[in-house]
């Protein structure tokens, strides 16, 4: 064996198998690693716009969070102005009826303060023709005396 032919020989099998692999076996695998890097920057692509999207959407969920606890606030003032508001007209409602009963009672008073006066002149009319019978010792027709009993009556409201 000749160690030329068999360093020619080794020479052009490796120049095949070269060409071979160039031929066949690399193309497959730079498109295989081409497809990889392409998903690898597709999946960092979709990565980034989902870390923006994540950004937007807690900024809008702030805002969100901001505007239902300022929607809060106005719903718990309004319900306080309310309250209030509801304790004020009782309040008005409560004194109306106050006054309302006071102005009966003070009526009812006023009415049993007239019929009081006014059963005192008959009771008073009643002793002052007694003593007059008794004064004149004869008995005085009531009837007949009408207008005295009258003027005595008035001159009683008067006082």
């Amino acid at each position: 064996m000749n160690i030329n032919w068999t360093l020619f020989g080794q020479s052009i099998a490796f120049f095949v198998f070269v060409w071979f692999c160039k031929k066949y076996v690399w193309p497959p695998m730079v498109g295989a690693m081409a497809d990889r890097q392409k998903q690898i920057a597709d999946g960092l692509a979709a990565a980034e716009k989902g870390q923006q999207a994540q950004e937007v959407a807690e900024q809008e969920a702030a805002k969100l969070v901001s505007e239902a606890k300022s929607q809060a606030a106005e719903i718990i003032a309004n319900a306080e102005k309310r309250g209030s508001a509801v304790v004020d007209e009782a309040k008005e409602t409560a004194t109306a009826e106050k006054e309302r009963i006071v102005a009966s009672a003070m009526a009812e008073v006023e009415q049993s303060v007239h019929s009081a006066r006014e059963e005192l002149r008959g009771q008073v009319s009643s002793i002052a023709v007694a003593a007059a019978s008794k004064i004149a010792a004869k008995e005085i027709d009531q009837a007949a005396h009408a207008d005295l009993i009258e003027d005595l009556v008035t001159q009683l409201k008067a006082s």
